[in-house]
C-alpha cells in the first residue's frame, strides 16, 4: 500500500496537525516506510506462537473477589451537598 500526498494531507487534517506543504513529501515517505514495515511483519510465520504481554513470563496479581463497601463510604459522601445513609441525593430530572 502506498500513501499519496492527498492522503498525507487528509491524515494531518483528521489528526488536527498543521502540516506545511514543504513537509508533505517527507511525511509521505515516512508513512510509506511504516506501512512497508507492517507489510513485512505480516509475512512472519507465527504459527504455534502463544500471545504474550511481556518477554518475561508473568502472572497477573489477583485479589480475592469479595464484595464490600470499600470501608471508605463516609469519606466518599462527606463533601456531598445532600446524602442519605451512604448514598448521594440528587434532584429528580425525569418527570
Amino acid at each position: 500500500m502506498s500513501v499519496d500526498a492527498a492522503t498525507v494531507r487528509r491524515i494531518a487534517h483528521l489528526a488536527r496537525i498543521a502540516v506545511k506543504e514543504s513537509e508533505v513529501s517527507h511525511l509521505q515517505g515516512e508513512l510509506n516506510a511504516m506501512l512497508a514495515f507492517v507489510e513485512q511483519l505480516s509475512e512472519v510465520n507465527v504459527e504455534g506462537v502463544e500471545p504474550m504481554t511481556s518477554v518475561m513470563p508473568m502472572e497477573m496479581k489477583k485479589r480475592p473477589d469479595v464484595v464490600n463497601d470499600g470501608e471508605i463510604a463516609d469519606d466518599i459522601v462527606r463533601n456531598a451537598p445532600e446524602t442519605q445513609g451512604h448514598f448521594f441525593l440528587v434532584p429528580k430530572v425525569v418527570e
